[in-house]
């Protein structure tokens, strides 16, 4: 081995790493984003409130004071319900996500236990299955005070129980919530991608100069090319779900909205796709460009982890990430069938469409500056 040979091969690729400025800049910003990104979530995840809504049916001194208690804890952000509706119907309409129902006659059957060791009185929780994170903490908390209530009450006998109940109707796994945001963050990768395959490496090739001799029109291109995306967009989406289907069973709802939100989130990244490539003209750092977009989106818009679990400040920044509504609104499509929450997060994504879209295909040029 002549390793006079490797180093000067080595020195010529770190000059010419120098030499390309946005390399430089993307290359270092990619992991500093990440750096960010993660600890800005998991360090103040021991810092998280949860939000937990309660129906006091009884509203006594004795359930104001449960009340008091899961307040005290400074993990629970306690936020009351009054309403003559239906709860479920209620939780669908205003997507709540976890709820506990006091019953009416609380303070009595608590009463009444302390002479009939028979008594005992249960609450009800409303959650969400798709949340496992927030789930779990939220079990934890509610039963650690509800084992110090009864310690208190009656030295551990459970006279203050509590049932769970889903908010989905049907019987959805965790696997059910998991394919929308995969869905979602597959398209949401092929056009960014593919936007920029065409828009930087047909540029460095050359094709764009020479698609000006062609009797095409800039629009029918691109919206060929558009066509191109949609229908990988469609097979991805067909795939996902049919392993979903064969593998684990998974219960899915495709409708009209389902069908809006795909053709809405494909022309939404590809229009990303546009922009970036238009600013960023080398290939590579294009790539690198579009990681740095799109990757801490996957982490942020609610792909993975639950954006309720996550620091406020998170929260903000989730709540203007296209990506976030591309999420909520499948699931609300595909699994919970709630139409007015699904119809408001497509609207949502039909205007994030629309506005990168529109700039993207302005920005798109054959002829260089």
């Amino acid at each position: 081995m002549n390793l006079r040979i490797v180093g000067i091969d080595f020195l010529f690729s770190v000059r010419s790493w120098f030499r390309s400025r946005g390399t430089v800049f993307w290359s270092l910003l990619f992991p500093v984003m990440l750096i960010l990104l993660f600890g800005a979530i998991f360090s103040g995840m021991g810092d998280s409130t949860y939000t937990l809504y309660v129906q006091d049916l009884d509203n006594t001194d004795m359930s104001q004071s449960f009340i008091e208690i899961l307040n005290s804890t400074g993990i629970l952000n306690i936020k009351n319900v009054t309403t003559n509706e239906n709860i479920t119907d209620y939780i669908k309409e205003n997507n709540i996500k976890n709820l506990i129902v006091i019953p009416q006659g609380y303070e009595s059957d608590v009463t009444r236990s302390y002479v009939d060791l028979t008594t005992h009185v249960n609450l009800t929780y409303y959650f969400d299955p798709s949340e496992q994170q927030t789930n779990q903490v939220l079990r934890s908390v509610i039963s650690s005070v509800l084992q110090g209530l009864n310690m208190q009450l009656s030295q551990g006998r459970t006279v203050v129980g509590l049932n769970e109940q889903s908010t989905v109707t049907e019987n959805f796994g965790f696997i059910d919530f998991f394919i929308p945001g995969m869905i979602g963050f597959t398209i949401m990768q092929q056009s960014i991608y593919g936007s920029i395959e065409r828009n930087t490496k047909f540029r460095k090739d050359g094709i764009l100069r020479k698609l000006l001799t062609t009797p095409i029109t800039r629009s029918e291109w691109i919206l060929a090319k558009m066509l191109f995306m949609l229908f990988l967009a469609f097979i991805s989406t067909s795939v996902a779900i049919g392993v979903g289907v064969l593998a684990f069973g998974i219960k899915v709802n495709i409708n009209l909205l389902t069908i809006t939100i795909i053709i809405a989130t494909s022309f939404l990244f590809s229009g990303i796709g546009m922009i970036i490539g238009r600013f960023v003209k080398e290939e590579e750092t294009a790539d690198m460009a579009a990681g740095a977009i799109s990757f801490p989106m996957m982490f942020l818009a609610g792909t993975f982890f639950a954006v309720e679990s996550m620091p406020t400040i998170i929260q903000i920044i989730a709540h203007v990430l296209p990506l976030y509504y591309v999420n909520e609104g499948l699931r609300n499509a595909m699994i919970y069938m709630n139409q007015s929450e699904a119809l408001l997060n497509t609207g949502i994504v039909l205007v994030f469409a629309a506005i990168f879209f529109i700039v993207g295909v302005l920005l798109t040029k054959w002829k260089e500056d």
